[in-house]
């Protein structure tokens, strides 16, 4: 059996599974169980198929930590239900999903999954860290684009991206990036950043898209690279050197909030699988009338214990 170590972002599972099972079971106590079923499942299916010995559930111990807003204030504000001068803003989640969450923890925790967040930190940085640091073979598991620009098909760091549906997984390697982008995945953060993400709350380069983003990181290698060439005034039209130049502020800081960080202090528990105990298991399901979801997800972890 070869190692091979799976990160699930996990907010970015559990919120496509709130918005992709319905609503209408739920737990003695009212509360629906949508997402809480829905990620026994998604966990059930990938430890299926893609066979890992190691699972760690990383989590977002601050959404939106206060050093990348600093740099970019728009940073994820769309998404800020409440301000908080103490600690982590408040995140706009639906009720009937912010109420699973106590659920979804005690779940993974039955499972024998260990859960791993970062102070200040969002789970992409807790999944750089450890995707950088593992000694096996990585899948990270998320739907967050962001996270391309850990591909490493050297060091066997994988992509399973979920944004087209738990039904069309998508396994991104060097050549899926190329392929899919016509860059390279070292090059995907800078890519990210000329290119800007709304549902981040990221402008990018105004009047650059993907295309033009791809064609200056094939010309000029890095940001860096195509800062350099817009000052010298070669290696590109006279209009995108004036979009880029007119986004030097943007381009100064931008690189710090989009590239995940990958050396951050953690305490990384055991994550090698283990068969989770049945009864713990089916006391669960039973309590939060998790149907058969529970025991899916534990029957596939037994089996890669």
């Amino acid at each position: 059996m070869t190692d091979r170590l799976m990160l699930l972002d996990t907010a970015s599972l559990y919120f496509r599974a709130f918005y992709g099972v319905p609503d209408t079971v739920k737990a003695p106590d009212g509360r629906p169980v949508n997402a809480a079923r829905g990620l026994l499942d998604m966990i059930a299916k990938l430890v299926a198929t893609y066979e890992p010995t190691h699972l760690i559930a990383c989590w977002d111990d601050d959404w939106r930590p206060q050093w990348r807003v600093d740099l970019i204030p728009s940073y994820k504000t769309h998404r800020v239900a409440e301000l908080v001068e103490t600690g982590p803003d408040v995140e706009v989640v639906p009720d009937p999903l912010e109420a699973q969450i106590p659920i979804i923890r005690e779940e993974l925790g039955a499972l024998g999954i260990p859960i791993v967040g970062a102070a200040d930190h969002e789970a992409d940085d807790v999944i750089g860290t450890l995707a950088t640091g593992s000694p096996v073979a990585v899948d990270v598991v998320t739907g967050d684009r962001d996270l391309f620009q850990l591909i490493d098909d050297e060091r066997n760091v994988r992509v399973i991206y979920t944004g087209r549906g738990m039904s069309n997984l998508e396994v991104l390697t060097d050549t899926a990036v190329v392929t899919k982008y016509g860059i390279l995945p070292t090059q995907y953060a800078d890519f990210a950043v000329m290119r800007g993400d709304a549902s981040d709350g990221l402008p990018g380069v105004a009047g650059v898209g993907e295309k033009t983003a791809a064609t200056l990181l094939a010309a000029h290698g890095d940001l860096a690279g195509i800062i350099a060439a817009a000052e010298r005034g070669d290696g590109m039209s006279a209009g995108v050197r004036a979009k880029v130049l007119a986004a030097a502020d943007y381009l100064a800081v931008a690189p710090t909030v989009v590239e995940v960080v990958r050396n951050l202090p953690l305490e990384i528990p055991d994550s090698r699988i283990v068969a989770p105990d049945p009864g713990a298991v089916a006391e669960l399901s039973e309590r939060w009338n998790l149907g058969s979801s529970a025991e899916r997800a534990a029957t596939a972890l037994t089996a890669r214990a």
